[in-house]
């Protein structure tokens, strides 16, 4: 074990690790507007506007990530758009975490009893207040716990991004490896990079979700 090389390598590995986060950061912001949009869409009684949601999810499902990702970047000039490596990254991690994401939020509506729907709606209450004051407050836990769970796999997914030339943490790690010949020692660090990051997220998602719980807003 060279622990030279790992104590000169950190540094920059920390550095890059500050990309990987704005990577996840930028991603999660888009994939919530998306997984937003798709689950409404898969609640919606117009029948075409369900289905195109549905449809989205199980292409976004259906393909690899990686696939996508090539599409977007090289496949983006081809027709008529180009975009910067980092750009291309974040904007089809977005819309495939997306996709993944408004499942979450749908099985934890429809993890709802049914019969606080019923209760609420015969007491007046329309169908989008219904939502807001009675369904979306007791799925909440809920949703957090699977929006925290795809948020780890979206900040473990941006070594992908490391394929079309983005030096992120994965990137960086392989340009090291090809200078140094030492590959456990450069993915080490690397490895306990991705742990720091994942760690930070679990946490936050379990602050946020005793907050929840705690203030008493879903049944305990």
């Amino acid at each position: 074990m060279d622990f030279q090389l790992i104590w000169r390598i950190t540094p920059f590995v920390l550095e890059a690790s500050l990309l990987t986060i704005q990577l996840t950061v930028c991603s999660l912001a888009i994939g919530l507007v998306v997984a937003a949009v798709v689950a409404t869409g898969r609640f919606s009684r117009v029948t075409p506007v369900r289905w195109a949601a549905t449809v989205y999810v199980s292409i976004m499902r259906g393909t690899p990530l990686l696939v996508q990702l090539f599409i977007v970047f090289f496949g983006g000039p081809q027709l008529g758009f180009e975009l910067t490596p980092f750009l291309a990254g974040v904007l089809t991690m977005g819309f495939n975490i997306g996709a993944y994401m408004s499942e979450g939020i749908k099985g934890a509506i429809i993890s709802v009893e049914k019969g606080q729907t019923e209760a609420s709606r015969s007491l007046g209450f329309g169908r989008f207040d219904t939502m807001r004051l009675f369904v979306l407050p007791q799925a909440a836990p809920l949703m957090i716990r699977s929006l925290g769970v795809n948020t780890v796999i979206l900040s473990k997914s941006t070594a992908l991004v490391s394929t079309i030339g983005v030096v992120e943490l994965t990137y960086s790690a392989q340009r090291f490896v090809t200078s140094t010949y030492k590959p456990f020692e450069v993915f080490a660090v690397a490895g306990a990079a991705y742990l720091a990051i994942v760690a930070v997220i679990s946490l936050t998602v379990r602050g946020v979700e005793y907050l929840f719980t705690s203030k008493g807003e879903v049944p305990a």
